[in-house]
C-alpha cells in the first residue's frame, strides 16, 4: 500500500458546502484535498438551484405570452418545445460550471480526487485504494431524493430532480408526488410549459411548513392555472397502465380512485448521503440515519465535521455556505464558532414567490408566545399595480411591544424583498424601525414599510385619538 498523504483538511463532497470549505482553507494556506465521486458543483449546480431556476424562468416567459393581453399586447398561445427548453437549462449549467471546475480549484491550491471512498480509521479516508490522512475531515456529501416505499414503484420508471432536467421528450401529463417546494416549483413550471399536471400529497395543503393563509395564495394561483390538486390523500400503490404510470389514491371522504399520467415525478423530500462511508470505523455516530452534530458542526469524532445538506436541518445553498464558514473557523483555527439555527431565510420560487424568515404565526402559537400579526396586500402597492402583479401579501409577526419575530412575503420578488427582514430580525429591530425607514417610491419594497405601518395604525385607537385631539387642540 502506498504511504498515506498528510493534509490539513480532507473534504468529502464537491457540492456548495465542500467547495466553499476547500477553497477557503486553501486560500488561508492549508493543504487541502477534495474528494468527489461524480462532478464538482453538486446538487445545486446540476440538479437543484441552477437548472430549476432556469426552467422556472422559461416557464414564466411562456406564461407572460399567454397573459400579454393584460398589458395591452395581443396574447397568443406560446409554441413550446420542451426538449429545446431543457437544452437551454443544460446550457445555463454549462455557463456556470467553469466556476466549479477541477482546473479552477487546482489553481486555488486544492488537490481534487474523483472516486468513491470510505473511512478506514478515525484519521484515514481511502479513495481508489489511496489512503488519505488529515488533521481534520469534512463530510459534505449532500442529499438525494427520498423515495417512498410505495408498492410497485420499483417496477416503473419515475423522475426525480436528478433526472427531470435530462428529459428529451415532451411530457404530456405529469403526475407529481409531493406538495413541498420542489414539487410545487416543478409542477407549476411544467404546467406553464404545456404539460397537463396533477399534484398529490398526504398533507392537507401545499407547502405545509408555511402558514395556511400564505400557502393558500399559491394554491389559488395553481388552481387558476389549471393544475389538478389532490391533497390530504394517501398513495396506496403505483403500477403500469399500458406503459404509463398510474397511482391508486385514497381520500378520507371520496374513497379510492386511480390517477394516470405519462410521467411520474417523485418530490417527497431528501435523504442524506451517508451510506458506505465507513463511519463506524471513524467513530462517527448516527441518530435515525442522520449525523449527530454539536453546535460547532463536529460529529462524535471531534476531528470530523459536517456541513451542507448532509448536516441539515436547512437544505439551502446559502445555509451550506454559512456552515462552511463555521467549519473553516473551527477546523483550522479552533475558533469556537457556532452555526446559526434561528432566523434562517428561505424562498420557494413558485409564482407568486413565497419567502420567510423567523417565526411563522403558527409557530408563535405553538410555542405559546404572546404576539401580534400584521398584513398588507400587494394590491395596495402602486408598483405592483403598475406591473399587473398584485397577488399576495406581506405578513409580520411581532411581540406585543413591536419587536419583529418573523416575516413572510408571498408575491412578486418575495425572495429579494425578504432580505430587509432578515437584517431587521437578526439585529433585533422593531416594526417601528421599518416604519421610520424611507423606502423608494414606487417600488415593491414599499410593502415592507406599509405592513410595519399597520402596527402604528392599529395602536391609534379611538380613545387615543380623542386624547390627542384634547391635548393638541385638533379640530377634526
Amino acid at each position: 500500500m502506498r504511504n498515506a498523504t498528510e493534509y490539513d483538511l480532507c473534504v468529502i463532497g464537491g457540492g456548495a458546502a465542500g467547495l466553499v470549505v476547500a477553497a477557503g482553507a486553501a486560500a488561508l494556506g492549508a493543504k487541502v484535498v477534495l474528494v468527489e465521486k461524480r462532478a464538482l458543483g453538486g446538487d445545486c449546480l446540476h440538479y437543484g438551484c441552477v437548472p430549476s431556476k432556469a426552467l422556472i424562468h422559461s416557464a414564466k416567459v411562456a406564461q407572460t405570452i399567454r397573459d400579454a393581453e393584460r398589458f395591452g399586447i395581443a396574447a397568443q398561445t406560446p409554441s413550446i418545445d420542451l426538449p429545446t427548453v431543457m437544452q437551454r437549462v443544460q446550457s445555463v449549467i454549462g455557463q456556470i460550471e467553469p466556476n466549479d471546475s477541477p482546473e479552477r480549484f487546482a489553481a486555488l491550491g486544492v488537490e481534487v480526487l474523483f472516486g468513491v471512498g470510505e473511512f478506514t480509521a478515525a484519521d484515514a479516508f481511502t479513495v481508489n485504494g489511496r489512503p488519505l490522512r488529515a488533521k481534520n475531515f469534512v463530510i459534505a456529501t449532500g442529499t438525494r431524493p427520498a423515495i417512498p416505499p410505495l408498492s410497485g414503484l420499483e417496477n416503473i420508471p419515475y423522475l426525480t430532480n436528478e433526472t427531470l432536467f435530462a428529459v428529451k421528450e415532451p411530457i404530456e401529463h405529469l403526475l407529481v408526488l409531493g406538495g413541498g417546494p420542489i414539487g410545487c416549483e416543478m409542477a407549476q413550471s411544467l404546467a406553464r410549459l404545456g404539460s397537463r399536471v396533477t399534484l398529490f400529497d398526504l398533507a392537507p395543503r401545499l407547502l405545509p411548513r408555511e402558514d395556511a393563509d400564505i400557502s393558500a395564495v399559491v394554491w389559488g394561483r395553481f388552481k387558476q392555472e389549471g393544475i389538478d390538486l389532490h391533497l390530504g390523500i394517501q398513495v396506496l400503490k403505483v403500477e403500469h397502465n399500458n406503459g404509463e404510470p398510474r397511482v391508486l389514491l385514497e381520500h378520507p371522504q371520496q374513497g379510492q380512485y386511480w390517477l394516470s399520467g405519462s410521467h411520474l415525478l417523485i418530490a417527497a423530500g431528501r435523504k442524506p448521503n451517508l451510506e458506505n462511508l465507513g463511519l463506524r470505523l471513524a467513530g462517527v455516530e448516527l441518530d435515525n440515519g442522520r449525523l449527530i452534530l454539536d453546535a460547532r458542526l463536529r460529529t462524535s469524532n471531534k476531528n470530523i465535521y459536517a456541513c451542507g445538506d448532509v448536516a441539515g436541518p436547512y437544505l439551502f445553498t446559502h445555509m451550506a455556505e454559512h456552515q462552511a464558514g463555521v467549519v473553516l473557523k473551527n477546523a483550522l483555527f479552533h475558533w469556537p464558532s457556532k452555526a446559526q439555527t434561528r432566523n434562517i431565510p428561505w424562498c420557494t420560487y413558485t409564482d407568486p414567490e413565497l419567502a420567510r424568515v423567523g417565526l411563522s404565526e403558527t409557530e408563535a402559537i405553538e410555542q405559546g408566545l404572546p404576539h401580534r400579526v400584521y398584513r398588507f396586500p400587494f394590491a395596495d402597492i402602486d408598483r405592483a399595480v403598475a406591473a399587473g402583479d398584485t397577488v399576495g401579501m406581506a405578513k409580520i409577526i411581532t411581540t406585543p411591544r413591536g419587536k419583529l419575530l418573523g416575516a413572510c412575503i408571498v408575491g412578486p420578488q418575495a425572495g429579494e424583498l425578504i432580505a430587509e427582514y432578515v437584517l431587521a430580525i437578526s439585529k433585533g429591530m422593531s416594526a417601528a424601525d421599518l416604519s421610520n425607514t424611507i423606502h423608494i417610491y414606487p417600488t415593491l419594497a414599499q410593502i415592507n414599510r406599509r405592513v410595519a405601518d399597520q402596527r402604528l395604525k392599529q395602536a391609534l385607537t379611538p380613545q387615543r385619538k380623542c386624547w390627542l385631539k384634547w391635548l393638541f387642540g385638533f379640530r377634526g
